[in-house]
């Protein structure tokens, strides 16, 4: 399975998860919880180390690779993300298809396609490109250092707020799962699902830059910062 790995970018870094952000993580997502209608958001010291625990587990059985979200210019956790669903194609053809472990090196496997998700931020850092910056290194280091083939995204289908900011990584939407699974309120919803494929890399890659590019002007010149 994929070795835990550091991220670091102009705003933010993405250290991997581990007990020692559970106090940070519980701060983090303890000063406005109105945006975690639709995610899964520790809410409590107890509750955070439990999401630590469990990331780690998913990470061991090779399932996951989990990070704090670090903002970079004062070391302060604001959220965290993930690879998960990472999948390899290694072997003879398993059907019906799923997610699988790699079946040879395993201590060096990277996988051929993951999806990026188990994502939140506290209130003081949505809005700011932290986000967007970490996309970007997730992509990069999918992309570039694993080589995968496909990166995918999804979102509850009500949650118009994220399904806004994958579609402004210029990910190509697959449609929406219909009465999919129960979300997070308890409530049957749809899931919306969206793509990133190797060849298409860079032209998101240059969309994201300019993202940001734009981001940083806007913080230069007193205007907006773009999410």
């Amino acid at each position: 399975m994929p070795a835990p790995v550091i991220l670091s970018g102009r705003s933010v870094r993405l250290e991997p998860l581990s007990p020692t952000h559970a106090p940070a993580l519980a701060a983090a997502a303890a000063a406005d919880r109105t945006s975690y209608a639709f995610t899964p958001v520790p809410h409590g010291l107890d509750a955070a180390y439990a999401y630590v625990h469990s990331a780690m587990a998913d990470q061991e059985a090779g399932r996951s690779l989990a990070f704090a979200t670090v903002r970079a210019a004062d070391g302060l956790v604001v959220g965290s993300t993930r690879f998960c669903e990472l999948d390899y194609w290694d072997g003879p053809v398993v059907w019906p298809p799923a997610p699988r472990g790699p079946l040879t090196g395993a201590a060096d496997a990277v996988p051929d396609a993951a999806e990026i998700g188990g994502t939140w931020l506290s209130a003081h850092a949505q809005g700011t490109g932290i986000n967007s910056e970490a996309k970007l290194l997730m992509f990069q280091h999918a992309f570039d250092t694993w080589r995968v083939r496909r990166i995918s995204l999804r979102a509850d289908a009500r949650n118009a707020r994220s399904r806004a900011a994958i579609e402004r990584l210029g990910a190509v939407s697959e449609g929406v799962r219909r009465v999919h699974t129960r979300g997070l309120d308890g409530l049957v919803r749809g899931t919306a699902f969206y793509s990133v494929l190797d060849e298409e890399w860079p032209v998101v890659r240059h969309t994201i830059e300019q993202r940001l590019a734009r981001a940083e002007r806007s913080v230069n010149g007193f205007r907006l910062v773009l999410a």
